[in-house]
C-alpha cells in the first residue's frame, strides 16, 4: 500500500537525516557540541527543538547542555526562518550613525518586528551587536553580504533587488 507522506513528515524526516549524518561526521571531533550545531544551522537553517535528544546522546551530554548552548548564542535560531536572513547592527557606532531610524524604516517596511519572519516568509529580521564594519556605520548583513551606510533608501534598494532576485546575496 503507498500513503502520501505530508509536508510536515517530509520536512522532519530531511532533518533527522541531515542531523544524523551531520552528527556521524563530527561527532569524534574534539569539543564537538558547536561544530555539529553550526552545520546543522547552516544546512537546514535552524536546530530543531526535536534533534537536541539526539545530538545529547550522540555526543554524551545533557539535553540541557545541548538547549543551554544553543539558546545561549544568538546565532542559533530554534525554528524556521525565512529564505534570507536580514540583520541590523544595533552597537554604538551603527546607533550613532542611524541604525535606530534604520531599524523603524525595515520594521515598517517589512511589517514585522525583530526575531521575526515576514508573511510571505522571505525575510526574517534580527538584531546584532556589531558587524565589524564601524566604519562604514549604519550596518546591515543579508545572509552572509555586509552592506555599510545603509540608508532607508538603500535598505529599500536592497530588499527590493533581494525580492526579485536582481542580486545575487552569497
Amino acid at each position: 500500500m503507498i500513503t502520501e507522506m505530508n509536508s510536515t513528515e517530509e520536512h522532519n524526516n530531511g532533518w533527522q537525516a541531515s542531523v544524523k549524518r551531520i552528527l556521524t561526521e563530527l561527532k569524534d571531533k574534539p569539543g564537538a557540541l558547536l561544530p555539529v550545531l553550526h552545520a546543522i544551522q547552516t544546512e537546514i537553517g535552524y536546530v530543531p527543538g526535536e534533534s537536541v535528544t539526539l545530538i545529547a546522546e550522540s555526543l554524551s551530554l545533557s539535553r540541557a547542555e545541548v538547549h543551554g548552548v544553543i539558546s545561549f548564542y544568538t546565532f542559533f535560531r530554534s525554528t524556521r526562518g525565512g529564505s534570507h536572513t536580514l540583520q541590523i547592527c544595533r552597537s554604538e557606532s551603527c546607533q550613532a550613525m542611524g541604525s535606530r531610524e534604520l531599524e523603524s524604516h525595515a520594521k515598517q517596511s517589512l511589517q514585522i518586528g525583530f526575531d521575526q519572519t515576514t508573511s510571505a516568509g522571505d525575510i526574517t529580521l534580527e538584531a546584532v551587536y556589531c558587524l565589524g564594519n564601524c566604519a562604514c556605520s549604519p550596518a546591515m548583513r543579508i545572509d552572509h553580504q555586509v552592506y555599510g551606510r545603509v540608508t532607508a533608501e538603500k535598505f529599500d534598494q536592497l530588499v527590493s533587488a533581494l525580492r526579485t532576485n536582481v542580486i545575487e546575496v552569497k
